[in-house]
């Protein structure tokens, strides 16, 4: 029978399959082929022995934390405790163009800075709507539940930005753990252990602990730049140029007119630095 792993704990996996979930294990032979069945795999099971025969085909997965088959990434990005990163918000945006993972930016704590602060943060957000990106406030639970819809979906972004408090107001009897803000370190506790996958608004969801690969070792400079979606807008005169150093580069001629986030291209070669040589 087919159905989909929605919790990992030990040696147990647990897979659903309609309204029921089988605790399973693994045949022997995956330990000896190396295969690791992850949170999302889509797998063949025998519901009376128990066991998990076959994984099919993954449409995308991730190494830390280890889940597949992701539709959409909610990128949870909070403007205060912790303070607002262009710098991250732009490598999770790259981390799941390169996984064909759809992000969607909600942004959090707009109670915690002030008009002025904000007015500065809602140019640069107008720009990623402008490029196609969706970006949603976490009051908007209405525009959320929509968004939900026949989509796997994951919750990131940086500790403590407000991932499981969303959550918990999307499904209250949920009561997942949220964690406290660590105001020395700027940062918050992590609090998210066991990936799960949940059944939510017509779609799934997983709260996970939150990306921790967030380097670009694995991929080349030209798999990096064309994650960059608004690059290809602006089609540049040189074969295969990386906009790094032509100055008819038409890329380059964009930022300086503003056409493109400034933010954006300097960490776009940030970026480009930390691939592997």
């Amino acid at each position: 029978m087919r159905g989909q792993i929605v919790k990992i704990h030990s040696d147990l996996h647990y897979v659903e399959e309609g309204k029921d979930i089988y605790p399973c294990k693994c045949r022997g032979i995956f330990r000896k082929d190396k295969i690791l069945p992850l949170v999302g795999d889509y797998v063949e099971f025998d519901t009376k022995k128990l066991v998990i025969d076959k994984i099919y085909p993954r449409k995308n997965e991730f190494s830390r934390p280890r889940v597949s088959n992701i539709d959409q990434a909610f990128i949870i990005t909070s403007l205060k405790s912790p303070d607002f990163s262009y710098h991250l918000l732009d490598k999770l945006l790259v981390l799941m163009e390169l996984h064909s993972v759809t992000p969607i930016i909600c942004i959090t704590k707009r109670d915690l800075i002030d008009d002025n602060s904000y007015l500065e943060i809602s140019k640069g957000l107008e720009y990623y709507k402008k490029i196609g990106y969706t970006v949603v406030f976490n009051t908007e639970l209405d525009k959320i539940k929509e968004l939900l819809k026949n989509k796997t979906s994951v919750f990131t972004g940086q500790t403590g930005a407000g991932k499981s408090s969303l959550l918990n107001k999307l499904k209250p009897d949920w009561n997942l753990e949220t964690g406290e803000i660590s105001m020395a370190l700027g940062r918050g506790k992590h609090t998210t252990r066991v990936v799960t996958l949940y059944e939510l608004y017509g779609g799934k969801v997983m709260d996970t602990p939150g990306f921790s690969a967030l380097d670009f070792h694995n991929y080349s400079k030209e798999d990096i730049k064309n994650a960059f979606i608004e690059f290809p807008n602006f089609p540049c005169p040189f074969k295969d140029c990386m906009h790094t150093k032509e100055e008819e580069c038409e890329v380059k001629r964009a930022v300086r007119e503003n056409n493109i986030l400034e933010s954006r291209y300097l960490n776009y070669l940030d970026f480009i630095q930390e691939e592997k040589v």
